[in-house]
């Protein structure tokens, strides 16, 4: 059994190697005795991280879920052609960000103070409290071209996936779906850019070498 242990140890990668030396140390301290070989705590730890490394897998493929996958809403298809003036042929997808309404107090003058020539106060202003809703921001409608639905086929959501995953944004493995992960990511990617939105922006695709960039024939 030790034999076991020692050769499947061994056969770990370095990062699952580390890992496990560290659940060691923590099972040591806290024991409070010295322990020079996997415990009985720790043997179906070893035996997991065995069976990813046999099986081809790291210990860095296990990424922790995606959280901001599960608030991302779903798709609305509307029956809109785009903004006014859009080119016949092409797709557009909106935003719709809400008017932000503030509640603000103001204290309103009803009878101004009576003050004498030497400035003697006779008697002090009266003023009364009213309570008001104003709009801090309009509600505001973006329109933005995107790849139309003939376009996003698996391939390319597939070569989506990868080149988000590639600069950080997409966590998961590659399936070809546009499904909320994915939409998480491309929000993550388009959202420093001034577009907060999980569907993908023709110019994005430029961006990550997807779509080819229209040049102007002279």
């Amino acid at each position: 059994m030790l034999q076991l242990e020692r050769d499947a140890y061994e056969a770990l990668p370095k990062s699952a190697e580390r890992l496990l030396t560290e659940l060691k140390y923590v099972y040591t301290i806290k024991n409070k005795r010295p322990n020079t070989r996997p415990s009985m705590t720790l043997r179906p730890i070893l035996m997991t991280l065995t069976a990813l490394s046999i099986g081809g897998c790291s210990v860095a493929d296990v990424t922790a879920p995606d959280l901001a996958a599960l608030k991302e809403p779903a798709l609305q298809h509307r029956q809109e052609k785009g903004p006014p003036g859009a080119p016949a042929g092409t797709c557009w997808g909106k935003t719709v960000s809400p008017a932000v309404i503030e509640t603000v107090t103001e204290q309103i003058v009803v009878q101004p103070a009576e003050i004498l020539a030497d400035g003697t106060v006779v008697s002090p202003a009266i003023y009364k409290t009213e309570t008001l809703q104003q709009i801090v921001k309009e509600r505001r409608e973006t329109w933005f071209q995107t790849p139309c639905p003939d376009v996003l086929t698996e391939e390319f959501v597939e070569s989506l996936q990868r080149a988000l995953k590639a600069r950080g944004h997409f966590r998961g493995g590659i399936s070809g779906e546009m499904d909320a992960r994915t939409r998480a990511a491309i929000r993550r990617y388009q959202t420093p850019q001034g577009l907060d939105s999980g569907i993908l922006a023709l110019e994005t695709g430029r961006q990550l070498g997807l779509v080819a960039v229209e040049r102007d024939v002279q």
